[in-house]
């Protein structure tokens, strides 16, 4: 079938516009999520630090008993996982580099299209890596990661903290082990959230079309 005005063919639109929007999307930078195994995401973290590329690793200081000894020592609060923000043809630079980072991959995404699955890497919107960034970094000792999915974080209303420790987290409320939250779903990955919340420290948002 072809189009009146330009005589192009219809069903080759959809394709160029893919295409197009792929190549677009490619020189964007955007936050992705990196996966390194044998606990060496801090170690590339360091390493992709000194590089001067822009990552971010939420970590915790802990008490731990060391040969013996009460010591302070820094986790990841995510094990195993990273953000590093880029274009995905420069963060393939690093990922795919074997030599320096050979246990570093992307986190994919997997998407069903009838038959098929498609994977492509994870991108974490900004909003959601800057709320991250907020509950991770709050003095409050009664906040939630956790690096498996919680289902009531991808349901609950959606709202923004609007004062207090958590002022601009954007994400879903709900009470979750006795307390209102307000938290993330990294698309089954993950999920943080916050300690409790009040009411009147949040406003309704619209959930995207």
């Amino acid at each position: 079938m072809k189009d009146a005005e330009s005589g192009a063919s219809t069903r080759s639109v959809p394709l160029r516009k893919k295409l197009q929007e792929s190549n677009e999307t490619r020189n964007v930078p955007r936050w992705y999520v990196l996966r390194a195994a044998y606990g060496k995401e801090r170690h590339y973290f360091q390493m992709m630090t000194q590089e001067n590329y822009t990552v971010y690793c939420p970590t915790i200081r802990v008490r731990k008993r060391i040969n013996g000894k009460l010591r302070n020592v820094t986790e990841s609060r995510i094990p195993n996982i990273f953000f590093a923000y880029g274009t995905l043809d420069e963060l393939k630079a690093v990922v795919y580099d074997n030599v320096r980072f050979p246990h570093l991959r992307f986190y994919y995404a997997h998407r069903h299209k009838g038959a098929t699955v498609e994977k492509e890497p994870l991108v974490i919107p900004d909003a959601q890596l800057e709320s991250l960034r907020i509950i991770c970094e709050a003095k409050e000792q009664d906040t939630i990661v956790s690096a498996t999915d919680i289902a009531k974080f991808r349901i609950g209303r959606k709202v923004r903290v609007t004062a207090g420790p958590f002022a601009g987290v954007v994400g879903r409320v709900a009470r979750f082990k006795g307390q209102q939250r307000v938290g993330i779903s990294f698309n089954g990955f993950a999920a943080v959230a916050t300690a409790y919340v009040p009411t009147g420290m949040m406003e309704l948002l619209e959930d995207e079309a």
